[in-house]
């Protein structure tokens, strides 16, 4: 066939414009084979990703490499030399978790580039694969072109494979990680904080995060074009994002891939990548739930200072009393300290760490609480002034300590980019709460904390990347949109925020969210979209090792018998199991009591009423037990007064049996299965 010279040509443009195919270089496979990794270069010399479960791609290829502010950039001209490929298998310990053991399955994959001319600059890329997912980081050797490293951003790509539906929070805007989660297409995704969750045409789940932020920015991921997105560095107050001089290694940037929702949170992949723990015992810390001065502030009953303040003796001793009472062990206090009567949002200068004020005796109330047997809770606000936070750290927390604060809350208020750093020179500058300097500040706290054996709760924080593993006195963090809301007025938290968090936030880690306002009223007596069970099931859905009861004591009194769940739940477990859920719209956790045979459930939804078979499969063997009910009563709904209606009872149960979870809109159901003897099973729950 002759072809004529308009199609030849054609050809030609067709041949050039298709790209090139890219050589496959180095592969590997998580444990079970399900999950690949590899790594290809095609003729240009870019090097790039790709990764596949069961056999169907879910990243295609996704290009690597560094844009740097000073140097020419390594994207190009790469060239193999070599890779290498591990296994891994053990079994570590928690101090204190929603597990008490996490095991440690992977293979890792190091692929050594390096660039073929001008400066040859030699780049490793690590993988480690699970059975649920990947993490992987660059880690770049000392070398003589590259002796520091002045990053503007990374060229780090996720191709995905599919379209399908998103979960995410937009990043680099003011009110840092504090938004409601927005549900699009992935294709509609602008530039979000992680964890981001999606899912994929075909089904799968996948949430993107990033494990072990230590002296590095947190990663945004930026929607390129299509289902393709760039990891973009948080920004700092000078032109290089991350400044690293010699050898170096990035976070890890981590996948989690599931079949459905609940395998989301089930992984320990953030855990695992991070390193052990570099504090040793840290036995002195015992995870408990709180009061304390806070929630009636927010409701503006009183303030953090001027003359209706909240922090006064007289009424601190009624919360201790209140907490020796009902067993809670800690109070915490804002407003004690000095600087509260400043301008202090997003200027915290004036705030001493170690002065009270003058309504506030704290050798009085130290003394006291311990009487009790209960200790004080610090609160460290800055204002976002952080420098002026470090000038102060050994004596904030030498004076923590010795009035028996166990565990200080810190707060950096101040809009996102509006963090203050000095440096030793006196020169200012405004930096973001999850930029590279920001990262190094929060660890310089904890390990001043932890020299006093103090933990920190973190409050407008950098996002947890797993770090509670080597620092475990690092027990929780804000970072999401929590209680407080609920008290402002409007917009409150829709009912299926809680449903959101538990498949995004609380991917990355425990969080204070401050549940368990029993009330269910806000600042003028707005409502809040929750029923009362709802409240108590939340104890058990978001984790945090140190749990607020956050109502007033005097509401808690309305309601003893809801009550008695937020005395009886604990604060830390030894296994946790979701049972079945999906983001945004209903989840069911169990958790095994850490220092009892006893589990707890919780279940909560969305604006639906919901119905779902639980089956009690999580119990011990060759067991009974009783469960003591709390679910949502006759008529339960956020959006009347019927909100407060509320059933409890009890019955027997054993493993193996089938009970009916029923959640009213806005609704939740929490059960404590009390362990008793070897014996029957109860009966069902019809």
């Amino acid at each position: 066939m002759k072809l004529s010279g308009r199609t030849v040509l054609s050809l030609i443009a067709l041949i050039t414009a298709t790209p090139a195919l890219a050589d496959v270089v180095a592969s590997a496979k998580s444990p079970n084979g399900k999950i690949a990794v590899s790594v290809s270069l095609d003729p240009e010399g870019h090097a790039t990703y790709a990764v596949t479960r069961n056999g169907k791609p879910v990243i295609n290829d996704s290009r690597l490499g560094f844009l740097f502010t000073d140097a020419p950039k390594i994207e190009r001209n790469m060239t193999f030399l070599d890779a290498k490929t591990a296994k891994f298998d053990q079994t570590w310990k928690q101090p204190w978790g929603e597990w008490s053991q996490i095991r440690d399955n992977h293979v890792e994959l190091k692929v050594r580039l390096k660039e073929a001319k001008d400066l040859k600059r030699e780049m490793d890329v690590t993988f480690r694969l699970f059975d649920d997912g990947i993490g992987f980081r660059y880690e770049m050797p000392d070398q003589p072109n590259l002796k520091t490293a002045h990053i503007a951003d990374e060229l780090t790509e996720f191709a995905l494979a599919q379209d399908g539906t998103a979960w995410w929070i937009p990043a680099g805007e003011w009110n840092r990680y504090e938004y409601l989660y927005n549900k699009t297409p992935i294709t509609s995704v602008g530039q979000a904080h992680t964890p981001v969750t999606m899912k994929l045409a075909d089904g799968t789940y996948i949430a993107f995060h990033e494990a072990a932020l230590v002296d590095y920015s947190s990663m945004w991921l930026r929607h390129v074009e299509g289902t393709k997105f760039k990891a973009t560095l948080a920004p700092g107050a000078t032109a290089a994002k991350v400044t690293k001089a010699g050898a170096f290694t990035t976070p890890w940037r981590t996948m989690i891939l599931s079949d459905d929702a609940p395998g989301l949170y089930m992984s320990h992949i953030e855990l695992n990548l991070n390193e052990p723990n570099k504090l040793g015992d840290v036995s002195w810390f015992k995870p408990s739930k709180y009061v304390g001065v806070w929630w009636e502030m927010h409701i503006d009953k009183s303030g953090w200072g001027g003359p209706n303040v909240g922090a006064t003796t007289d009424n601190v001793k009624k919360y201790i009393d209140f907490a020796a009472a009902n067993g809670f062990p800690g109070v915490l206090v804002e407003g004690w300290n000095v600087g509260w009567d400043s301008d202090w949002f997003g200027n915290g200068n004036a705030f001493d760490f170690a002065t009270p004020q003058a309504k506030f005796d704290m050798p009085t109330l130290s003394a006291y609480a311990s009487a009790k047997g209960v200790h004080l809770i610090g609160h460290h606000e800055t204002g976002g002034s952080a420098s002026h936070y470090e000038s102060q750290l050994d004596r904030a927390y030498a004076y923590a300590a010795s009035n028996g604060e166990q565990v200080v809350k810190t707060g950096y208020v101040a809009d996102a980019g509006q963090m203050e750093r000095v440096d030793p020179d006196g020169t200012h500058y405004r930096e973001w709460h999850d930029g590279q300097w920001s990262s190094n500040h929060h660890l310089r706290v904890i390990e001043t904390a932890a020299k006093y054996h103090v933990a920190v709760d973190t409050h407008e924080p950098i996002k947890d990347t797993g770090l509670r593993r080597t620092y475990p006195n690092w027990v929780s963090r804000e970072g999401a949109r929590g209680m407080e809301y609920n008290a402002w007025g409007v917009p409150k938290n829709p009912p299926e925020h809680e449903a959101n968090l538990v498949f995004t936030r609380m991917l990355s880690g425990p969080m204070d969210f401050t549940p368990g306002v029993l009330s269910l009223t806000g600042k003028g007596g707005t409502p809040i979209q929750s029923t009362i069970a709802k409240q108590l099931a939340l104890y058990v859905v978001l984790y945090s090792p140190v749990q607020m009861a956050a109502d007033l004591p005097e509401n808690y009194a309305k309601y003893p018998e809801a009550f008695q769940f937020i005395k009886d739940v604990p604060a830390d477990w030894s296994d946790t199991r979701v049972l079945n859920g999906e983001v945004g719209d209903y989840v069911t956790f169990a958790r095994k009591d850490k220092n009892s045979d006893d589990w707890y459930l919780g279940a909560v939804g969305d604006e639906q009423p919901r119905t779902s078979q639980v089956k009690l499969d999580f119990l011990d063997r060759n067991r009974s037990y009783t469960a003591e009910i709390y679910r949502d009563g006759p008529g339960a709904n956020y959006r009347t007064e019927a909100r407060h209606s509320i059933t409890i009872e009890k019955m027997e149960v054993a493993q193996g049996q089938t009970i009916t979870v029923a959640l009213a809109p806005g609704g939740g159901e929490a059960i404590r299965f009390v362990a008793g003897k070897k014996g029957k099973p109860g009966k069902k729950r019809k």
